[in-house]
């Protein structure tokens, strides 16, 4: 069980076990050595039919097929809302521990407060303390597990969520046109979007070389808006973990990313970011994740398939079940490295006995 809140911890000289990885999971490169592959790319335009917005969404589709990642500027959304939205989100995140408790989602509950993940299951913890918003649909929205302190906050969400409704659903337009389709062909194929939005605090760490923030993984949704502030910490791979890059932040930009629902959709075309995050011990990171998912009903299989290809999913399958079988597969994978990693350290053991004297082994 992952503690009730980082609070404490954070002040600690050692990391504490339950969050400590094994070496291959370890970070390979710093939150603060930056690279400049992920693509910045300027909306500015894009709705100009005969101007440039063939040039943008060239742009945005390379960057999906070659990385599934890439950042956008100029993309409308009010700077004083992402202002607003970040500064009350640092102020949550400062209150005492019995103010953030209050909103604890533990035990399955719909959104609020919660360490490391919602998820349960997971054998090591992610060093961040979080805040879920479940936004979209509408009529689905609990308010009593919105926080309400600080005070506007719920408000100030309620528009964030809006905007990035409507920038998610202009970027699947591009990439619904890229893949011959409709332009409203990738949301109606969500249903009802869902939407979740996950303020991610990540506090500086004690030992941050032998943890992360956020372990490797791909999001399971069709398409995520990352806002993140300038400390560093996003890092993303394309030869399967051999190599890591931390993306360099860019002043109100939105990171983009695609995850498995999109990837399923174009078969294989858009790269489903495969992606984690990194801590340090020099200061605290803020980044606000908004998730956009289809519908738990919603079908999974590609859209379009070119000439020559073969779909790369056997057969639909509901985004629910997608989700399932994709969350399986990580738990089980992480309890057979953990039963490998036991079954080692008694071959050791047993190595080392094996090694003494009989009349030692005896005394």
């Amino acid at each position: 069980m992952a503690p009730a809140t980082l609070t404490a911890l954070a002040q600690e000289k050692t990391l504490n076990s339950k969050f400590v990885r094994d070496e291959d999971e370890r970070p390979k490169v710093a939150y603060n050595e930056f690279s400049n592959e992920i693509p910045v790319i300027s909306l500015a335009g894009i709705d100009e039919v005969d101007g440039r917005r063939a040039e943008i969404c060239k742009k945005i589709v390379e960057a999906c097929e070659e990385w599934g990642i890439f950042q956008v500027i100029d993309h409308g959304v009010d700077i004083k809302l992402i202002s607003d939205m970040t500064a009350l989100a640092r102020e949550f995140f400062s209150l005492p521990p019995v103010e953030k408790l209050r909103f604890d989602m533990s035990g399955g509950k719909k959104g609020g407060f919660i360490v490391s993940s919602h998820l349960q299951g997971e054998t090591v913890q992610d060093w961040r303390e979080i805040v879920t918003y479940f936004s979209y649909p509408i009529k689905n929205r609990d308010y009593s597990r919105w926080p309400d302190k600080p005070e506007g906050w719920r408000d100030v969400t309620k528009e964030y969520s809006d905007k990035l409704m409507g920038l998610a659903c202009k970027l699947l337009e591009v990439l619904s046109e890229a893949m011959g389709l409709d332009k409203e062909a990738l949301t109606k194929a969500c249903v009802d979007m869902d939407q979740k939005v996950v303020v991610n605090f990540y506090p500086t760490c004690p030992e941050p070389e032998l943890t992360l923030g956020l372990k490797r993984h791909t999001d399971p949704g069709t398409i995520t808006l990352l806002l993140q502030d300038q400390v560093g910490g996003l890092q993303a791979t394309r030869d399967n973990g051999e190599t890591w890059i931390t993306v360099q932040p860019v002043d109100g930009a939105f990171v983009v990313n695609l995850g498995d629902h999109g990837h399923y959709l174009s078969n294989g075309r858009f790269k489903n970011a495969d992606h984690q995050a990194v801590v340090n011990s020099n200061c605290s990171r803020l980044s606000i994740a908004t998730f956009q998912n289809p519908a738990p009903e919603a079908t999974v299989y590609p859209l379009k398939i070119r000439e020559g290809e073969e779909a790369i999913l056997e057969e639909p399958i509901t985004f629910a079940e997608m989700y399932r079988r994709k969350m399986s597969k990580d738990l089980e994978l992480a309890r057979l490295k953990k039963l490998a990693k036991e079954q080692q350290l008694q071959e050791s053991e047993t190595a080392k006995l094996d090694a003494q004297p009989i009349e030692k082994i005896l005394a």
